[in-house]
């Protein structure tokens, strides 16, 4: 890789900006000035310093978010603060996106990276990836509505969703439930229960596929995942 490219990378500027750093002299390559922007650098052995610091490169950035209400999923928004608005420059150089999608006044577990390709497998409706919510809901939920999403259930436009596992943790005026689905149609788990008469009013997504959401994160905090828990997702969208 070339040394502008990689400086560019995490986020040194444009590349005339990089072009001027290099040759300001700041940047070494194990050891030795450089200022040939397009000298190569082996980024899996050779040492970059800035101004004495070692640069790091990583083509993939995998973060876990415990997103909070009234953020949006979305890499940029002119009214609302997005989920790229909660990172450290360091991360965001990486230009990293969101996995799917959680509602503005919905919180919880999300995924971001730059790795397309695992990303469309998370998502593809053939993978089935499932998504686990604790809610709760407006009204007492009972055995039939565990046995409607059991079904699957009819949604105001007609769609005919996929069965899903709800489970009761709490039933009374407002009922807590978890339920699980393994679709992720725009507002679903709030028109499922839409469509068995209830209404949701708290929800937070606790888990993505084989991966639990990390409950030692405050809302609006981040961490990288681990590389067994990278590991475990590629595995799981391999199936």
């Amino acid at each position: 890789m070339r040394i502008d490219k990689l400086l560019a990378n995490r986020g040194f500027g444009s590349r005339k900006e990089v072009k001027s750093l290099l040759k300001s002299g700041s940047v070494q390559l194990n050891g030795i000035p450089v200022k040939d922007s397009s000298k190569h650098v082996k980024v899996e052995s050779d040492i970059v310093t800035v101004h004495g610091e070692v640069i790091e490169y990583k083509e993939f950035i995998y973060l876990m978010l415990n997103k909070p209400q009234g953020v949006i999923s979305a890499t940029e928004d002119h009214l609302h603060d997005t989920v790229l608005d909660l990172l450290e420059m360091e991360d965001a150089v990486y230009k990293p996106f969101p996995v799917g999608r959680l509602d503005k006044d919905t919180e919880g577990l999300l995924l971001l990276t730059n790795d397309g390709q695992l990303a469309h497998q998370l998502l593809s409706p053939k993978k089935h990836v499932p998504k686990t919510y604790v809610a709760i809901i407006e009204g007492e939920v009972t055995a039939e509505d565990v046995e409607a999403f059991r079904n699957g259930v009819t949604l105001d436009d007609g769609y005919e969703t996929m069965p899903a596992v709800l489970t009761i943790i709490s039933s009374g005026l407002r009922s807590e439930i978890e339920v699980v689905i393994e679709e992720g149609k725009f507002h679903q788990v709030k028109r499922m229960f839409e469509a068995v008469g209830k209404r949701v009013i708290y929800l937070k997504r606790t888990k993505m596929g084989p991966i639990p959401l990390d409950e030692t994160l405050e809302l609006g905090e981040y961490r990288e995942l681990t590389d067994e828990e990278v590991t475990l997702l590629k595995t799981y969208t391999k199936k």
